[in-house]
């Protein structure tokens, strides 16, 4: 007899304890780790970083209300009641590359391990959370590994170890830690719009001699890319990599939002199917050009106010940013792109003209086979 199910079962997250990507410092003082993420944190200004420590006040000043202080400059101070567990967490650092973790408060799924003469108990006390040390850093030139540091793993020295001075060299460390998380790409070819100006389905339409989805799957196959098609489940369509809309209704955002669903974990760079001057130049410009710091990488034209959001690669931590939209009854990918932090490249208008009528198709037939 079969295990009922509560729950339907999804593909989890690839999250660390609190967040995507990130990782503890232990072994010294909380000042120290302190100064070592904000020296650090400037020398990588190009991602987006976080830090989650603890305060220190034994005395906390109770408010009626929670209070949120923007500044001109772009930046907002919260004072507000919050618990700390990892899954408001994982929400809450959903758009860091990384996040730094003071080890001396909570727990991270990789450490740096600072060796501190004065601190050999503090280390001992936490030895059970240093089972995924990345690199060691000296306090000191005359700090030494503690005793139990090798009877507990025999290759620790074996590990890069710098000196709290070198900033640079653990900068670039810790850059390496991100760029390891970068998440691959995927394409998703959507083919599940209803087509109801063009009165037939736009992906079977023929500009090159073969219906227009399979001309999008091979263009983004070209590039290397294990790509899939979105259909709606009634949509019969032989084809061996599909996902059907699990956000039924919501047309291409509802396609975006089932991608991500069936992995959440790689990015997915979407094409729609009325797009037949999209070329092999086009793909290899936003390819080239990605920035997976920000939400997506979107291509506009030099003459659009907007960027199009159907020649976009959307970023995992974009995912996050389009259930919040959903939820506030908005289900525009377009929407998303303008009031989220992204990559915008540029092209010629030509490359990304819509076709949506007959006379648009037959129009853009005559210009492609000339």
């Amino acid at each position: 007899m079969s295990k009922h199910q509560k729950h339907t079962k999804l593909k989890l997250r690839d999250n660390d304890n609190f967040a995507p990507n990130e990782i503890s410092i232990v072994g010294t003082k909380c000042n120290v780790i302190g100064d070592l993420v904000q020296q650090v944190s400037e020398k990588l200004q190009r991602y987006k970083l976080a830090y989650l420590d603890a305060s220190h006040k034994e005395e906390v000043e109770q408010k009626t209300v929670d209070s949120f202080t923007f500044h001109s400059k772009g930046t907002l101070a919260v004072f507000a009641k919050n618990e700390l567990n990892k899954f408001n967490q994982r929400i809450e650092f959903s758009q860091h590359d990384l996040v730094f973790i003071n080890g001396n408060h909570f727990e991270g799924a990789k450490q740096i391990l600072i060796l501190d003469k004065d601190k050999e108990a503090s280390v001992l006390k936490r030895l059970a959370q240093l089972n995924n040390i990345q690199f060691i850093i000296k306090l000191t030139d005359d700090a030494e590994y503690f005793d139990f540091l090798e009877e507990r793993n025999p290759q620790i020295k074996n590990l890069l170890c710098y000196h709290i001075s070198e900033i640079d060299k653990i900068s670039k460390h810790i850059e390496n830690l991100i760029k390891e998380k970068i998440a691959p790409i995927q394409g998703l070819v959507l083919a599940g719009g209803k087509s109801t100006r063009m009165g037939t389905d736009k992906g079977t339409l023929n500009f090159y001699g073969k219906n227009q989805r399979d001309v999008a799957i091979e263009l983004l196959e070209k590039h290397h890319l294990k790509t899939y098609l979105s259909a709606r489940e009634e949509q019969e369509i032989g084809v061996e990599n599909k996902i059907t809309d699990k956000f039924v209704g919501l047309g291409p955002f509802g396609a975006i939002c089932s991608a991500f669903q069936e992995n959440p974990d790689v990015a997915w760079l979407v094409l729609a199917t009325d797009l037949p001057f999209v070329n092999d130049e086009v793909i290899k410009l936003l390819l080239k050009h990605r920035n997976p710091s920000k939400a997506a990488t979107a291509i506009k034209g030099k003459n659009s106010q907007f960027p199009e959001p159907l020649i976009t690669i959307w970023e995992p931590k974009s995912y996050t940013l389009l259930l919040n939209y959903l939820a506030q009854g908005y289900s525009c990918p377009r929407k998303v792109l303008i009031n989220s932090a992204v990559e915008i490249i540029e092209v010629d208008d030509d490359f990304i003209r819509n076709i949506n009528t007959l006379e648009e198709f037959k129009a853009a037939h005559k210009e492609i086979n000339d």
